[in-house]
């Protein structure tokens, strides 16, 4: 048993069938009077797991991303949704998450960064920088521009290539202001969010090596997080 603060945490044993089926039935009845006499059973069944597995990651990540912050209190984020900008009013999010922001910005949610979400179905793992500023994304094209080289090294690895499948992000339909349609690097200075992501069956999230799987992945991410991080000087 471990404690962060004042939560004390057991070693992660894999996540149960059981969380993948109470996630399923929230979707389905997203609502407070069905959450709330059920909330023990998500902190038992998804909470606390997720809070084990950001533990193990701090001990699997050290030696290759000293630059990210793992705390379970801090990096497992709440279920509950911010409804007040969207037309959505379900109060509950249908996933359990982890989000570990670059370096001393933890509370910066424009910080690159690695997450992790389990859902209904699937395990989601990611990595990069998904809602950049506009300061942010000037200062991103400025660096592809000035050294194009150093970007390609990264995002057109062979190795970065076949495990991600490229670089996905939402991207401009036209170009940037300033920068002509027949650039070599266009399709990239168009990009909008620039990251990597993978997904697996739900399954792999009830071995107890998960932990060591995740680490891996944010592994292959980290040469683009501080790319992303040293192309700018925000953080």
């Amino acid at each position: 048993m471990k404690s962060s603060s004042e939560v004390e945490i057991q070693d992660f044993q894999g996540f149960k069938p059981e969380a993948f089926r109470f996630l399923r039935s929230l979707k389905r009845n997203n609502k407070r009077e069905w959450f709330q006499p059920r909330k023990e059973t998500y902190e038992e069944l998804l909470r606390h797991p997720m809070m084990a597995v950001v533990f193990e990651l701090a001990e699997e990540c050290k030696s290759f991303a000293p630059e990210i912050g793992f705390n379970p209190k801090r990096n497992v984020l709440r279920i509950y949704r911010d409804t007040r900008f969207s037309k959505d009013k379900s109060p509950y999010k249908t996933n359990i998450a982890a989000s570990f922001p670059f370096g001393t910005y933890a509370k910066n949610m424009d910080s690159p960064g690695l997450y992790l979400h389990l859902e209904p179905g699937q395990v989601f793992v990611a990595g990069g920088l998904y809602m950049p500023s506009s300061l942010q994304l000037r200062k991103i094209r400025e660096s592809i521009l000035k050294n194009p080289d150093a970007f390609l090294d990264i995002v057109e690895a062979r190795e970065f290539n076949k495990h991600f499948g490229g670089l996905e992000g939402e991207k401009l339909k036209t170009t940037p202001r300033g920068i002509s349609p027949e650039h070599p690097m266009i399709e990239y200075l168009r990009h909008k969010q620039f990251f990597v992501s993978n997904t697996f069956e739900e399954s792999v999230a009830m071995k107890k090596d998960f932990p060591k799987k995740i680490a891996k992945e944010f592994k292959q991410m980290m040469p683009l997080l501080r790319w992303l991080n040293k192309s700018q000087s925000l953080w």
